[in-house]
């Protein structure tokens, strides 16, 4: 559902001629790419599989381990001591899981479950704190996104103080989709299931299905086959931005 943008920049191209000189400054200025560092660091060594719906950590775990999501989705789940069940966030290929182990999180507060089938890479929390202090691009890179992550933290708890269950989900559903961030939006989602997203803006499957039904007479989603082929046109985000 994603691209890795937040974690690295475009490469820049050479055309002609020999192969530059790689001064001090040319490498603080060149892009870093977070998945050739991670590759010559050795670490795709450690990468695993989980097949769709399989859970990659629950909550209550102790973890020692960040993982980097090579390929696939994941959503993190909460539920509290009366068995309510929210997501609180969808992952994709660029972002990072059990990061809150850096800052001595534990256990996890969160399911992680892999929503198709998914690759990542465990990387040890001792060896994640060297290579921060080793690589300033990798850390700068870090930081934007947890940076990233906790602006939409803070976003997500507006939302669901201020906004209407209606917004909520209209939000929601452009957050999938990666509207306003870097590279082209995915207008077409994947099989999203209407239970999932009652999960995510707090409301009743019945109340999500309404609204569904109205997004779509209104022209600002096409279910297309059915809502494995679900597309989020951009009408959506003007109705966001000044409904």
């Amino acid at each position: 559902m994603v691209s890795c943008d937040m974690l690295s920049l475009p490469r820049v191209g050479v055309s002609g001629g020999a192969p530059p000189r790689t001064s001090k400054a040319s490498r603080r200025t060149r892009a870093f790419d977070v998945h050739s560092f991670l590759n010559s660091a050795g670490l795709w060594r450690k990468s695993r599989e989980f097949r769709k719906r399989e859970i990659i950590f629950s909550q209550g775990d102790s973890l020692t381990n960040i993982m980097f999501i090579r390929e696939g989705a994941v959503k993190l789940t909460v539920v509290n001591a009366t068995g309510k069940e929210a997501v609180v966030a969808i992952l994709g290929p660029g972002d990072f899981l059990g990061e809150g182990c850096l800052a001595g999180q534990s256990p996890s507060i969160a399911t992680a479950t892999a929503m198709a089938p998914t690759t990542v890479l465990a990387i040890e929390k001792e060896e994640m704190i060297r290579a921060l202090h080793g690589e300033h691009e990798l850390s700068d890179r870090f930081i934007t996104y947890m940076l990233a992550r906790n602006i939409r933290a803070q976003e997500d708890l507006i939302d669901q103080l201020f906004n209407s269950s209606e917004k909520r989900l209209a939000r929601a559903l452009l957050l999938l989709a990666r509207y306003g961030e870097q590279g082209r939006p995915q207008k077409i989602l994947q099989k999203v299931s209407q239970e999932m997203l009652a999960e995510m803006i707090g409301a009743t499957r019945p109340r999500t299905n309404y609204f569904m039904n109205k997004f779509r007479k209104l022209g600002f989603i096409d279910y297309g086959g059915g809502l494995r082929g679900l597309q989020i046109n951009k009408s959506l985000l003007s109705f966001v931005l000044n409904g």
